[in-house]
């Protein structure tokens, strides 16, 4: 039975987080309008029927930026707002806005050329780590240890002629243990945290990285808030390192997965989602 409010979910396929959030929408009496990224158009003037809400959980960072600027036009807030997934979306604008809040982050060098790109990481040391400015599940992430390995993979990036290849983004390799932190955030709560552990660098869960609970330590809860607010709130993943001077944050996804947050941790991350919605919609 319908409690009346109308959720948006819009997505680019249903995978288990959606899911779940259309299983925890559905206990709440939450009627829920599927909005495949995709199919819809978005003309100039409101099209009647618009949900209450929108979260917002499309893969493509353009899709997600758009269709959240488009529902911002119509009034219908959204979960996570455009702002934040624009920002948090973009490592090298993230880093910027962390830096500029205080946010313990890795030594960053941007670079706009090839040749300034070796530049950067000689100014980075090796090893160092080249990055997309967008992108996730640690894709097109490049570890270098010398300086003929950063030019094959600087070389290699330019002649894929992509727009997201011509900008460079090159971070410190921060020593730290086979594993790194994930700590969930949900307005102004940090609902769960887990540990993803991985004999590779990349320690992302959908690498495989093994996962268990992390406890809610008042020096993670405190720089995972941080992080949070610095990119404006809302559903953020903060991924964070142990680096030999304390906790730092390399990444804030704006459209995280949870999946394996909650197999590690029980936590209702879904609940907890589509409740923080139901009350952001009611504002």
């Amino acid at each position: 039975m319908s409690n009346g409010f109308r959720l948006g979910l819009f997505y680019t396929i249903v995978r288990p987080e959606e899911k779940a959030l259309l299983a925890a929408a559905e206990a709440r009496g939450v009627a829920v309008d599927r909005l495949p990224d995709d199919e819809l158009t978005y003309p100039l003037d409101p099209p009647a029927g618009l949900p209450d809400l929108v979260l917002n959980r499309s893969v493509s960072h353009t899709r997600a930026t758009y269709a959240g600027r488009c529902y911002e036009h119509y009034g219908v807030r959204t979960v996570n707002a455009p702002d934040v997934v624009e920002l948090a979306g973009d490592k090298i604008r993230a880093s910027f806005r962390l830096r500029e809040r205080g946010v313990p982050t890795p030594r960053t060098v941007v670079a706009l050329s090839p040749e300034a790109a070796l530049r950067a990481v000689e100014e980075i040391g090796y090893p160092a780590v080249l990055k997309p400015a967008t992108g996730s599940w640690g894709r097109l992430m490049a570890k270098v240890d010398s300086a003929r390995e950063a030019e094959q993979v600087i070389e290699h990036k330019t002649a894929l002629g992509s727009p997201v290849h011509s900008v460079f983004y090159v971070q410190e390799f921060v020593p730290k243990p086979d594993r790194d932190l994930r700590a969930f955030v949900v307005g102004r709560e940090v609902v769960a945290a887990m540990y993803r552990a991985s004999a590779d660098w990349r320690t992302n869960a959908a690498r495989g990285a093994t996962t268990e609970p992390a406890p809610l330590t008042s020096e993670l809860v405190e720089l995972a808030l941080r992080a949070a607010d610095a990119m404006g709130g809302g559903v953020l993943a903060v991924d964070l390192m142990e680096s030999p001077a304390g906790l730092v944050v390399h990444e804030v996804n704006p459209t995280p997965e949870f999946k394996a947050l909650a197999a590690a941790t029980g936590t209702d991350v879904a609940g907890r989602i589509v409740d923080y919605a139901i009350s952001e919609g009611r504002r």
